[in-house]
């Protein structure tokens, strides 16, 4: 019985998807945007490992067949044999990385320098170069001067090295809300972020509207984007491609725009990883926890969306 009240409910869910595809898919396309174009401008669209559930070999190679350029993954800090396989992987698919550095201590000395350690390994390895390094950056609960010192280290390693290094904007990290992310920027004009503005929306449980100054100095400090949909109560829509969520969908557009208008006038590299993730982040139905949707299929729909709009 539960198996047949699971596959009524994938069955019903697919069937409502292919419905709506065709009358959604106009509005990325039409408004495709035609800014004017540096011919150094390239788009660049990563895909995410969280939620798979298979080796590396297979993740990248199934990454490669769907068209993505490269994947971003944490870097396997510590662990030779996952650095080996990572670094086989990418290169047998011919694949761009990212790598993604954080912590969990809670103390922010013994954080700092496990982040330390983690990051420089990242960025000195000799075996691939990083097409970028995100972070998930110190913790909420941090002060400024201890938030502070995360971006102190990766703007001198930036330095060194010339890999570009970002921070997330990422709920229970230093940059987890707007108005917070605002003094940073403020404050320290060699910031960059990586700009995954769904937790804002629900940080702050709207679009944003009554803080779209702080949006816009965000904007222009972006050099990467996670491209997930937020609404006002969560960090990730059920299903981007469903008529409900056209507002929402729309808004993200908006301000992804802006970016990559950026990006081309000045002839460089926009970066977008398309990060849907897997339950409990995907909405799943009570006692059966079946996805409403499927994560994989979501997050090639959002790239071949942002191809068509951006390259």
């Amino acid at each position: 019985m539960k198996q047949d009240r699971r596959k009524f409910i994938k069955n019903s869910a697919t069937a409502t998807t292919a419905l709506y595809l065709s009358s959604l898919e106009p509005f990325y396309i039409s408004k495709k945007t035609e800014f004017s174009m540096d011919k150094n401008y390239k788009l660049i669209i990563m895909a995410t490992s969280w939620g798979f559930d298979g080796s590396m070999d297979q993740f990248c190679a199934k990454v490669k067949k769907e068209g993505y350029d490269g994947v971003e993954l944490w870097w396997p800090t510590d662990n030779k044999k996952a650095q080996d396989e990572m670094f086989t992987s990418l290169k047998k698919y011919d694949l761009e990385i990212g790598f993604l550095c954080g912590g969990s201590q809670q103390d922010p000395k013994e954080h700092l320098e496990f982040y330390k350690k983690m990051i420089d390994a990242a960025a000195k390895q000799k075996v691939q170069r990083p097409l970028y390094i995100n972070n998930h950056s110190g913790r909420d609960h941090f002060s400024f001067e201890q938030n502070k010192k995360f971006i102190d280290h990766t703007t001198a390693l930036a330095k060194e090295t010339g890999i570009s290094i970002v921070h997330e904007t990422h709920r229970s990290r230093m940059l987890f809300a707007a108005h917070v992310t605002k003094e940073f920027i403020e404050k320290i004009p060699e910031l960059r972020i990586n700009l995954d503005i769904s937790h804002w929306c629900n940080v702050h449980e709207s679009l944003l509207a009554d803080q779209q100054a702080t949006v816009q100095l965000a904007l222009e400090r972006a050099d990467l984007i996670h491209a997930r949909i937020g609404h006002p109560e969560g960090p990730q829509v059920n299903d981007p491609r469903a008529p409900e969520w056209e507002k929402v969908v729309k808004q993200h557009f908006d301000w992804w725009d802006i970016v990559v208008e950026r990006k081309k006038k000045n002839g460089e590299r926009m970066v977008f990883l398309t990060e849907f993730g897997p339950p409990d982040y995907m909405p799943t139905m009570a006692y059966t926890r079946q996805p409403l949707a499927d994560q994989w299929a979501i997050n090639v729909h959002m790239m071949n969306l942002l191809r068509k709009r951006y390259s």
